[in-house]
């Protein structure tokens, strides 16, 4: 099954920028938990900390850049990145979200959190502006599928509670959590905010050590459930495949998710015993930053609402396949038009499998039926360049 998205404009002319400037916080036109919300609620669905980084994206790359050559973009665009990619994808999904991370008081600063907060409704109450630091930057470059990242930033001076990556010790009240594990470290939020009755839902990076030990990750004895990709689920346990990583791996936590790259993913539950596989839905990639943070905002939003095990796969595969066909990592992430707009475009495709049709008609009960003249469309985009003035 091909994903199919409409696409927005580059959003280069004064006019764009100046509906970006005015832009407000919108409410998703779905609410996945509605049916489950009670007075007595945390006040946030999702609870995230992290780095947040102004992300430059060159997209269109013949080849990998050769030294003591110029290479040329036939596409770039500039969004938030790093943890906030994840926490846009959770906010256009619906879910209630808050962050706590530094920001930088110059205009990269200023325009990553003006995106947030104004423009996906994002809490920012936990986070800070840091008087003189400047905002850590990524310079992505796609091509071939794949992508290829410079980076520079420094850490936040010591006297924030933000130094050294570190958030908040007693984070607010929240359904769920999304924490980054780092081998050999812990995070002391992760476990206050479990013992308080928050889901812990963790994925991990590379591990530069090369020691791949799972007693490394002392965090994940608070989680609910690790999501690594297929590389790392084996490395971490020793298996020679995939799935038998996955089933390894909930000696550890009660619900694992590996992600398979093209060919999609495979998550085992302990306790329900219940697994699940589903293949990746087959789209032209433009830019594959933040595919993998959009993939867990889906699967946190299905395992929050409720969702059967192989739909929140399945939910979530489709969320990052949308992702890729746009630029940038945060403002790449669909909102429920999207979705509904994908939905309704596969039902209209002549000789559709129809097996894979209904692997996806829980989405008929979520989407919107038809396009509110009201909602943001189309959602905020990652644009060539940025505003140098706070919205007022």
């Amino acid at each position: 099954m091909t994903a199919s998205t409409g696409k927005g404009s580059s959003a280069d002319q004064e006019g764009d920028r100046e509906a970006d400037r005015e832009r407000r916080s919108c409410p998703a036109q779905v609410d996945p938990l509605a049916g489950l919300r009670a007075p007595d609620d945390p006040p946030w669905d999702v609870y995230l900390t992290g780095t947040v980084f102004l992300d430059i994206i060159f997209t269109g790359l013949e080849t990998a850049p050769v030294r003591g050559t110029e290479s040329w973009a036939r596409g770039m665009g500039s969004s938030p990145g790093g943890v906030a990619n994840m926490a846009t994808a959770l906010a256009r999904l619906g879910l209630r979200t808050s962050l706590a991370a530094a920001f930088g008081d110059d205009h990269y600063g200023e325009y990553c959190w003006d995106a947030l907060e104004q423009g996906e409704g994002i809490d920012l109450s936990a986070s800070r502006s840091v008087p003189g630091w400047h905002s850590p930057v990524t310079v992505s470059m796609a091509y071939e599928g794949e992508r290829t990242m410079v980076s520079h930033g420094h850490e936040p001076p010591p006297e924030t509670e933000f130094s050294e990556g570190g958030a908040p010790d007693c984070p607010p009240r929240a359904r769920a959590a999304v924490a980054s594990l780092t081998p050999g470290k812990q995070a002391p939020w992760v476990a206050q905010a479990a013992s308080e009755g928050t889901r812990i839902f963790a994925d991990v990076g590379w591990d530069e050590t090369g020691a791949w030990d799972l007693a490394g990750l002392a965090d994940l004895a608070h989680c609910e459930a690790f999501l690594p990709n297929a590389e790392e689920a084996m490395r971490y346990t020793g298996a020679d495949c995939p799935r038998a990583a996955a089933h390894a791996l909930t000696e550890h936590v009660p619900l694992a998710v590996v992600t398979l790259g093209a060919d999609g993913a495979y998550a085992v539950d302990r306790r329900t015993g219940e697994s699940a596989s589903v293949p990746a839905i087959a789209v032209e990639a433009l830019d594959p930053t933040g595919a993998g943070d959009v993939f867990v905002a889906g699967f946190v939003t299905g395992t929050l609402a409720g969702w059967p095990l192989a739909d929140r796969l399945a939910f979530a595969g489709l969320t990052a396949a949308l992702s890729v066909q746009e630029f940038g990592g945060s403002l790449s992430a669909p909102g429920w038009s999207e979705i509904g707009a994908w939905w309704r475009k596969v039902q209209s495709v002549e000789g559709q499998d129809p097996t894979a049709l209904h692997r996806y008609a829980f989405l008929a009960g979520l989407v919107p039926e038809e396009q509110d003249e009201a909602s943001p469309w189309p959602l905020r985009r990652a644009v060539p360049t940025i505003g140098f003035g706070r919205s007022t």
